[in-house]
């Protein structure tokens, strides 16, 4: 089983992404949790997503306290909400929305264990949507450190879910995103 936590702000999307993952991979055969945890349910207070997905049924009902993939939308949530803790194995990974290096966010955040990987999915996001939502930025490297999905299967599952050319366009980011992620 491989359990990411999504790290976000109400109004980004971090359960659309969640769930994105979580119907993209079951359409490919396997079987899927997605659920949110809300603190105060307000534009901008830290959110909390959860995605499991295993090739046999999940019978596990929690939160995820040991992700083996955790997935920053913001970066301003590295300063005020634990995203590193549960990162405790060397193949897990931090995904995180900065145009830094991974390095040296690896560095900054103390991270002794995984790989950092980074992707400027703001920057994405603006100049191909006109909008600064990440989401879909995000999940794209997801694709790409895990494997747990494939691209193709993502822009079925957009299409299924926005109208055609919003699912083009936020495809468009995914495939961005999947090109300029750096990893450390």
């Amino acid at each position: 089983m491989v359990e990411f936590r999504w790290h976000g702000r109400g109004g980004q999307g971090t359960w659309t992404a969640s769930e994105l993952l979580a119907r993209t991979a079951l359409d490919e055969g396997k079987y899927i949790q997605s659920f949110p945890e809300f603190g105060p349910e307000r534009m901008g207070a830290p959110v909390t997503a959860f995605t499991r997905i295993n090739n046999e049924p999940i019978r596990l009902h929690c939160a995820i306290y040991h992700p083996d993939v955790v997935v920053v939308l913001d970066n301003t949530l590295l300063k005020s909400v634990p995203v590193t803790a549960g990162i405790d194995q060397d193949d897990d990974c931090i995904i995180i929305n900065s145009s830094e290096d991974p390095s040296t966010l690896k560095k900054s955040l103390h991270i002794t264990h995984g790989k950092v990987w980074t992707v400027p999915a703001t920057e994405i996001a603006i100049k191909i949507l006109g909008t600064p939502i990440t989401n879909t930025a995000l999940l794209g490297v997801v694709a790409k450190a895990t494997g747990i999905v494939t691209l193709e299967g993502i822009h079925k599952t957009l299409k299924e879910r926005f109208r055609a050319d919003l699912a083009e366009k936020n495809f468009a980011v995914i495939q961005e995103a999947y090109k300029e992620a750096k990893v450390e």
